[in-house]
């Protein structure tokens, strides 16, 4: 958690292509709880991390809004997308779910966070094209970021 917080703050906040475009790849940390997580547990989880990208990022409640829901869906969402017979404390990974799965898995649950984060971040729909754009171009770019990660994880071989 600390990783991806430190990574956003250093790095992917400095990254804003044509004036649109942030990842928030800090959402990866929810993506990674195991399948027998409590949903207490997650809870903590996203809200601590959302929160920790909060101060770093000068975006107060924004974050941890938006990554305390994403970690509310994430186990209904995972459950519902794993084989039947998967393990009590599996990890998300292209190797636990296949390939497929574990893509529609990240798409949405980053698909759900970006459309939070932004909602909450503009609190208006004035700018309602601009909010689009930045929604559907962040949500992308971190989408894919999402799962490099996952391709350069060692727990995707376990």
């Amino acid at each position: 958690m600390v990783v991806l917080v430190a990574a956003q703050m250093l790095v992917f906040n400095h990254i804003h292509l044509f004036g649109y475009v942030t990842p928030l790849p800090y959402v990866y940390m929810v993506l990674l709880l195991p399948m027998g997580t409590e949903r207490w547990e997650a809870l903590l989880w996203g809200f601590a991390c959302g929160l920790l990208a909060d101060i770093t990022m000068s975006t107060p409640g924004v974050g941890a809004c938006a990554l305390t829901l994403t970690a509310f869906i994430q186990p209904v969402l995972l459950t519902m997308m794993v084989p039947k017979d998967a393990v009590e404390d599996m990890r998300p990974g292209y190797a636990t779910m296949g390939f497929w799965s574990y893509v529609y898995y990240t798409g949405l649950l980053t698909l759900l966070f970006s459309l939070v984060y932004f909602i909450v971040l503009a609190f208006s729909f004035h700018h309602f094209t601009d909010l689009v754009i930045s929604f559907l171009s962040s949500w992308l770019l971190t989408f894919i970021l999402c799962l490099i990660f996952q391709g350069f994880s060692k727990k995707h071989h376990d």
